[in-house]
């Protein structure tokens, strides 16, 4: 279904030319790994750690990994001509693979592998417009797969076997008491942020909230030095945080640098970031990311630690007490629901005129789409209608049930019997693992700075597994156990902020800036002559929708931009048929 286009004859030669060189690669290994194994300790401090890790393949087969913390990704070809690949549990560190006959090859980066820059799969550009990125194991190149979080594979003999390693496996007490728990996670936070020093200059982002504030204090307490903290403003009604990061900054005696992102700024960056990326990637805070590490950098830190995880760790997404209020319809019995509020409140004529009835009808639609489709209820281009929005070759391209039927498949896999649970392994996969840390990983790199999460550290992560679920979410107060073992450490006005974060206000500021409504309208019209988008959905959303509303209609313009530049980047010439 599409026109492979054309490449230029010297980057054809250079793409060749490493492709074969990884695949005469032994090895690939990133991230910064421990072993357990006191001998593999021993062996990667004095020979690297692919020489570990192929003693702990020889020793334990595809268990290796089980046995091995921190950020990885491996990739290595064993005596036997076998090959071994595997990633941390967030896949905080990446690996792509690429299977040709009876052979692999394998990369960091998706692009690396692929055959042409226009070897373009629909259904992962699909995909990326669904989720705003592209979920694992598909990349944006046919044929080129990215290994799940949790995952190793072992290709031998020409076939490739994948499975996970590791499961979230959450044990669900049904009460403890407060005051050891509250200790052992203090201790635990202390010594995860200690694990991420080094002998480097390290730092840390501050947006205000209560993730990277505690890291922002444990790195200060560990240190017995002023944390150097890193924030990021808008002038944007809304938008800005940075009172918050002041107040933490001030309240931990930090060492505190702010920078304010302009359009200007976007304008400059949105190409290089956008193509920067292995693959389409559409979190628009990206772009803060990358300035507030790109700051650190300039103020010479040399690793930079980030808040990532204390949300999906502990409870704090707005959508877990809002779906456990959903998950209440449950308990009523089937009887009572079936035959007496459905009848009673779907497609009652007084529900619109009456506001009562018209809020327990929704409520009740609502909650009778069962997990996790009902998270997806607000889904932007859905909602929108794909008709509309998505040119009608593009759509017979697609399935448009991969996305649904892959959440699906990764909500049943989790290991949970509370709904909170459920939500939190859910997004361990999707808000983290393919969307918040590639963010945070891909923002870093540009600006040439490490970045380490101490909240992903792998005694927390068991910490929350054991932890009870009303701890994380109790009644409908998020962070329950985080914010009441935190108090007197936070600052209460940290403690009580509502969440936000880095957030970009894009769609705000491309209606008022001429410059940059000029870039995102030569984006979107992109799309249109690729046959992606319906021209006259385009026309109606940069002359009517985002004008009318800037933040809703402006996501979709960001996530549309960024694909386009995406592609003018890395396959000019692609088109649909």
């Amino acid at each position: 279904m599409t026109n492979s286009g054309t490449q230029d004859n010297t980057t054809q030669e250079r793409s060749n030319e490493l492709k074969r060189d990884l695949r005469s690669n032994a090895a690939l290994c990133s991230g910064s790994p421990r072993f357990a194994d006191a001998a593999l300790d021993a062996i990667a401090r004095r020979d690297g750690p692919a020489a570990a890790w192929m003693n702990a393949f020889s020793g334990r087969g595809t268990d290796a990994p089980k046995a091995v913390q921190g950020d990885f990704a491996v990739g290595i070809r064993l005596p036997d001509g076998s090959v071994f690949l595997a990633v941390d549990r967030f896949a905080v560190r990446t690996i792509c693979f690429r299977q040709e006959g009876d052979s692999i090859a394998f990369s960091e980066r998706a692009d690396h592998l692929a055959r042409s820059a226009s070897d373009l799969d629909p259904q992962a550009i699909f995909d990326y417009l669904y989720h705003h990125f592209i979920p694992s194991p598909r990349t944006i190149f046919r044929d080129v797969f990215r290994l799940p979080p949790g995952h190793c594979a072992h290709f031998r003999d020409g076939k490739l076997s994948i499975a996970p390693y590791w499961q979230p496996g959450f044990e669900e007490p049904s009460s403890e008491r407060f005051a050891p728990l509250r200790d052992e996670f203090r201790q635990c936070l202390r010594d995860a942020v200690a694990t991420q020093l080094g002998t480097a200059r390290v730092g840390c982002f501050l947006s205000g909230g209560t993730d990277s504030s505690t890291v922002a204090g444990l790195l200060g307490e560990v240190t017995g030095a002023p944390a150097r903290t890193f924030s990021i403003g808008f002038d944007a009604a809304g938008y800005d945080e940075m009172e918050y990061s002041r107040i933490a900054a001030r309240h931990f005696g930090a060492e505190h640098h702010e920078y304010y992102v302009t359009p200007s700024d976007l304008i400059s960056s949105v190409p290089m970031v956008a193509g920067s990326y292995d693959q389409p990637f559409g979190n628009s805070s990206v772009l803060p990311a990358y300035y507030c590490a790109k700051v650190a950098r300039e103020a010479g830190i040399e690793k930079i630690l980030g808040g990532d995880g204390g949300d999906e760790l502990f409870g704090g997404n707005t959508r877990y007490a809002k779906q456990r209020v959903f998950g209440l319809y449950d308990s009523i019995p089937a009887g009572v629901r079936n035959h007496l509020l459905q009848p009673l409140l779907i497609g009652n004529s007084l529900a619109p005129r009456v506001p009562v009835v018209r809020k327990a009808s929704s409520y009740v639609t609502q909650a009778m789409v069962p997990m996790p489709d009902r998270m997806q209820s607000y889904n932007l281009i859905m909602r929108l209608g794909l008709t509309d929005v998505l040119c009608k070759g593009f759509l017979d391209a697609v399935d448009v049930d991969g996305p649904i039927n892959h959440q699906r498949e990764v909500y049943d896999q989790c290991g949970a019997s509370s709904l909170v649970n459920r939500m939190l392994a859910f997004d361990w996969r999707y808000t983290l693992a393919e969307n918040d840390l590639p963010k945070v990983v891909g923002a870093t790199a540009l600006a040439h700075l490490p970045v380490g999460f101490p909240f992903l550290d792998d005694r927390l992560v068991d910490f929350s597994m054991r932890l009870p679920p009303h701890f994380k979410v109790k009644g409908l107060k998020l962070r329950w156990f985080f914010k009441e073992a935190l108090r007197g450490f936070l600052p209460d006005q940290i403690i009580t902020k509502k969440k936000q974060g880095f957030g970009l206000p894009f769609g705000v500021w491309t209606v008022r800036n001429p410059e940059l409504f000029r870039l995102a309208e030569d984006s979107l019209r992109g799309l249109g002559t690729r046959g992606i988008m319906q021209p006259d959905f385009i026309d109606a959303l940069l002359t009517r929708h985002i004008h009318a509303h800037p933040g809703y209609y402006g996501e979709l313009v960001w996530i549309a931009m960024m694909l386009e530049q995406w592609l003018r980047k890395n396959a000019p010439d692609y088109r649909m048929q």
